[in-house]
């Protein structure tokens, strides 16, 4: 028997919690044995499993029902996964070396030889594809742990080997982070071509081993293929986008899509890549997936099918002879060859370089525009979605970009009214949240602030989170000084910073992270919140009508 609490999380997971590493491997083990229909993921942690599900399919009191049953008959003996460690060169040179000595009041050649000493074990995969959180196989030999730096730096090379924590950790690819950097690897610890992409996976051993230089003085590797795109910091935007980078190969086809003008911001989505939390890997896909589904539907698509994540407006494309296309989403106006083009209805191309512009958008956020066919961008990990957190997918659009146009037709298109969906209002935002795992973390004031505030959406919202400005949220003097080994996370979960910020965390957010949650918004208020615009107004209701 597994002895575990099974906690809420919102209206489609709950949180198994476990004592040990040892036992959270145990959990996952056993649940992943006999999973029942409607289990969708399973997203080990150190203490935890988070478990995913398709309520439509599998209720959360027959999950919890299935969690306890299968639990009481595991063995909480079950063995990590034994093998031979994954070897790691490393060149001891980190920014952080000399800090982490001095906390350890020891040199930094004596950090080098006790970190590559130490057999470790990849406790779990999260924050990035690829990043092992890695703790010590024998707990005896653990060194001291070492704060977060902090102050966060904006980019850390891909490579970089840190420490944080309990934990040690290797940087795939270049992202920000806090972690205590003291040296650097040229191993690639993710490939999206590789099977499995991740070096190192969920219970697998890894040996540091110290070297004076890389191969060649070869330089930390990021993922295979990363380099080729020109990605900034935020993993989002670059020179030449991938899509772009297809258009050699879309140039040529009979039906493709020109970018004339990219907008603000605009990116190729479908209905992401799910199913691969356990490497670090986040579902992504549309943020807000009603607009996606019902633009696919008015053109006779596949509700799955790649089509464009507009932010703001001021997208135009040169269209083929005989396309249709639609509009959906954020509310402004939409023009096809200069005539005004109704709201949510499919419209037709009848000339060659037809021009479709979406205006600046009045209303809402985020507009989804498909083509019949859907766009035939590449495709990393099973889906043509651009994971701006992680780096995954075709990269945002620029002008100049080709999209091919595909096959992915589920039917002709509709000749009736398909509008279910209004556009999005200006005023108060209203979402519904169900009870997080850490809510006992916080005060009875924290949960009245919670629900009676009236927030405001920050300028600090993107696809990984949407940061809401107003009372700070305190958390119980017993939570107060504890730190939360990091553990699943899901879209639409609302996590306090130590600040007492809350922030709702959006489809590219990490799988993984160390800030409790309150509250978890339930799935449909997800589409809402991709349409809330910094400064909106936004009120947090339970979605049982209950405090």
């Amino acid at each position: 028997m597994i002895e575990a609490r099974v906690l809420p999380c919102g209206d489609r997971a709950l949180l198994v919690e476990v004592g040990s590493l040892e036992l959270a491997v145990a959990a996952h083990s056993a649940l992943a044995a006999a999973p029942p229909e409607g289990l969708l993921e399973l997203v080990p942690a150190a203490r935890t499993v988070l478990v995913r599900l398709d309520p439509r399919r599998l209720g959360l009191g027959h999950a919890e029902h299935w969690l306890r049953e299968t639990l009481a008959d595991a063995d909480p003996r079950a063995h990590l996964p034994e093998g031979a460690a994954v070897k790691l060169p490393v060149v001891y040179d980190g920014d952080d070396l000399a800090a982490v000595a001095e906390l350890w009041g020891c040199s930094p050649d004596a950090v080098a030889e006790r970190h590559a000493a130490t057999l470790w074990r990849c406790a779990f995969v999260g924050f990035a594809p690829g990043f092992p959180y890695l703790v010590p196989a024998d707990p005896a030999t653990a060194p001291p742990p070492v704060p977060r730096r902090a102050t966060s730096r904006p980019a850390v090379p891909a490579g970089a080997v840190a420490l944080a924590a309990e934990y040690a950790g290797v940087y795939p690819r270049s992202s920000p982070g806090g972690w205590q950097l003291i040296g650097r690897t040229d191993a690639t610890l993710w490939d999206a071509r590789r099977d499995p992409p991740a070096l190192v996976a969920p219970g697998a051993l890894v040996r540091f081993m110290s070297v004076r230089a890389l191969p060649g003085g070869a330089e930390p590797s990021a993922a295979a293929g990363e380099a080729a795109r020109a990605v900034d910091a935020d993993g989002a935007r670059g020179g030449a986008s991938a899509a772009g980078a297809a258009g050699a190969a879309a140039a040529g086809a009979a039906r493709a899509v020109r970018v004339l003008d990219p907008g603000a911001f605009t990116l190729v989505q479908d209905l992401g890549r799910p199913g691969r939390a356990a490497l670090g890997v986040g579902a992504a896909g549309a943020f807000d997936r009603a607009a996606h589904r019902l633009a696919n539907r008015l053109v006779g698509n596949d509700e799955t099918a790649a089509a464009l994540e507009v932010l703001l407006g001021g997208l135009t494309l040169a269209l083929p002879a005989g396309a249709w296309v639609a509009v959906t989403g954020g509310d402004g106006p939409v023009t096809l060859d200069g005539a005004s083009v109704p709201p949510r209805l499919p419209v037709h191309a009848e000339r060659d370089g037809a021009l479709l512009h979406v205006g600046r958008l009045e209303r809402g956020l985020r507009a989804s525009v498909a083509v019949r066919g859907g766009l035939d961008a590449p495709s990393e990990l099973g889906s043509r979605s651009r994971d701006t957190l992680a780096g995954l997918g075709p990269a945002a659009l620029t002008a100049g970009s080709i999209l091919a146009i595909g096959d992915a037709v589920a039917g002709p298109v509709p000749t009736i009214d398909l509008v279910p969906l209004d556009a999005p209002d200006d005023g108060p935002l209203e979402l519904a949240v169900r009870p997080g795992p850490r809510h006992d973390w916080f005060t009875t004031e924290a949960h009245d602030a919670l629900l009676d505030a009236e927030w405001r959406v920050s300028a600090r919202a993107d696809r990984t989170g949407v940061r809401l400005d107003g009372p700070a949220l305190a958390r119980t003097p017993e939570a107060a000084g504890r730190e939360l080994p990091s553990e699943g996370m899901l879209p639409g979960s609302i996590q306090v910073s130590p600040d007492g910020a809350p922030t709702i965390l959006g489809p590219d957010a990490p799988v993984t992270g160390g800030y409790p949650v309150i509250a978890v918004v339930t799935d449909a208020g997800l589409d809402a919140l991709a349409q809330a615009r910094p400064g909106q107004a936004v009120r947090l209701r339970l979605a049982t009508g209950r405090r």
